[in-house]
């Protein structure tokens, strides 16, 4: 049972003593009878639109314990919400009517990629990278192969997890997917990221850390391990002048690449400037269908156990259905946006048709 904020229950005991008042019991008549409800009900309904934003604000738990977390993961499940067999997940609140709404805020005509060349030289951070191989040259043409060294997945290229399969909680993927029938099937046999084939269509919102005084480095980046909690997307919102939606995108600018560009590639362990996890809340109320990050989208370290070291990861996608685009590049796109001061946009991404697929390396692309 949720607990209301102290100035909601103010506002709500002020309304019934109204209702309640003596004029209602002769003496003052229908019209005064009248105008009290209807001041009773005029207070109380200020009170609620007054503090709707502060109920869910009082309602989130801090999410710096374990206990939090794994709370967290039933109480905001997205579990059968769209059927047994769902595999989109919170890509279902994209609808048609979200993707002409969406297509309508094209109006510049100016399109900007919002993935990173990808990596092809070794580093600290890029311990797997794409294998760029000349076959054959002639007079009439030439060809080459792409193979990655290992997984896309990881800190350095930009990729979109697919909803279930690659991220697990206790052995289950999204709506229930065990881990015994990934092995059985040789892949990911639900929620793959096939179930995107027909792309990301729909709005997009760039959510950029770095005008945050408190956060912001002069150098114009945020610092590693720098937490963007569900407030400071509030504090954006104002900012940048958006709210976020149902069927939205969710873009979190930090200047990593900035940053490694100046400074270097830097091991993880130094820290991860990102969301922190309970964003997940924040998600769940607006209605997030994907989430998106110039690194790993989590914010390290965090408070509790390193058992639980993506714990928005798991959130995202397991408990919600909420797709994940790690290691995207939002340096062109923030200064389109600064430039044109809007941070909203027509967004737009394909991955690779590759069945039982756990995910598909990503060039995301901004329309404003």
């Amino acid at each position: 049972m949720r607990v209301l904020p102290r100035r909601m229950r103010a506002l709500m005991e002020t309304a019934r003593k109204l209702a309640n008042s003596s004029l209602f019991e002769g003496g003052g008549g229908p019209p005064t009878t009248t105008l009290l409800g209807g001041a009773a009900l005029f207070l109380l309904g200020i009170g609620l639109s007054a503090c709707s934003t502060d109920t869910a604000n009082q309602d989130r738990p801090a999410m710096t314990t374990e206990e939090e977390f794994k709370v967290a993961m039933e109480e905001l499940s997205n579990w059968g919400r769209w059927g047994a067999d769902d595999e989109l997940g919170a890509a279902n609140l994209i609808t048609p009517s979200k993707r002409r709404q969406a297509a309508a805020l094209v109006t510049e005509g100016i399109s900007v990629s919002l993935a990173h060349d990808v990596v092809q030289e070794p580093a600290i951070d890029a311990t797997t990278i794409l294998n760029r191989e000349v076959l054959s040259v002639s007079e009439t043409g030439a060809s080459d192969r792409y193979e990655y060294t290992g997984t896309y997945h990881g800190v350095i290229h930009s990729h979109l997890d697919a909803v279930d399969c690659h991220i697990m909680y206790e052995g289950k993927g999204y709506n229930g997917v065990p881990m015994e029938d990934i092995e059985a099937s040789g892949g990911c046999p639900k929620g793959s990221i096939n179930a995107l084939k027909d792309g990301i269509v729909t709005r997009g919102i760039l959510f950029d850390a770095t005008l945050l005084p408190q956060h912001a480095t002069p150098n114009g980046w945020v610092e590693p391990g720098t937490a963007i909690r569900a407030a400071d997307l509030e504090a954006l919102e104002e900012i940048e002048g958006v709210r976020v939606e149902p069927g939205d995108v969710i873009l979190l600018h930090t200047g990593r690449w900035k940053r490694r560009a100046v400074l270097g590639p830097w091991p993880t362990s130094e820290g991860v400037a990102g969301y922190h996890a309970d964003v997940a809340y924040f998600m769940k109320e607006r209605g997030v269908s994907f989430i998106g990050h110039d690194m790993w989208n989590d914010v390290f370290p965090h408070e509790f156990s390193d058992d639980e070291r993506l714990p928005l990861h798991r959130l995202a996608l397991v408990s919600l259905g909420v797709g994940i685009f790690d290691n995207l590049d939002f340096e062109r796109v923030s200064e389109e946006a600064r430039r044109l001061n809007r941070y909203e946009f027509l967004f737009t991404a394909a991955p690779l048709r590759i069945e039982q697929g756990m995910g598909s390396p990503i060039n995301p692309i901004a329309t404003f």
